[in-house]
């Protein structure tokens, strides 16, 4: 069974850091593109951040320079470690892990962003 589970996410003030994380089961991590989503409530779900099997990155405009996506092979594990956080960068964070036509989801992690 698949499994893909956020974890790291809550309360932060303005300006704060918190890292996410993703831990996969049942899957062969290293072969999957991983990627990040956000939701905000009444909002699309948006592409956040990407890491391809090769470790090539790639960020959504809004958040390049203070987000940061990585992931552990070993570890079956891919992080999105964020700083200096603003309120508009509340919402549910997802994990998506990608190979071919094959998509996983995980069933995100709240992160809220206020004073």
């Amino acid at each position: 069974q698949v499994q893909l589970v956020e974890s790291g996410g809550g309360l932060v003030q303005p300006g704060g850091s918190l890292r996410l994380s993703c831990a996969a089961s049942g899957i062969i991590f290293s072969l999957y593109d991983m990627y990040w989503y956000r939701q905000a409530p009444g909002k699309q779900r948006e592409l956040v951040a990407l890491i391809t099997r090769r470790d090539s990155t790639d960020y959504a405009d809004s958040v390049k320079g203070r987000f940061t996506i990585s992931r552990d092979n070993a570890k079956n594990t891919v992080y999105l470690q964020m700083n200096s956080l603003k309120p508009e960068d509340t919402s549910v964070y997802y994990c998506n892990g990608r190979l071919g036509s094959t998509n996983y989801w995980g069933q995100g992690t709240q992160v809220t962003v206020s004073s």
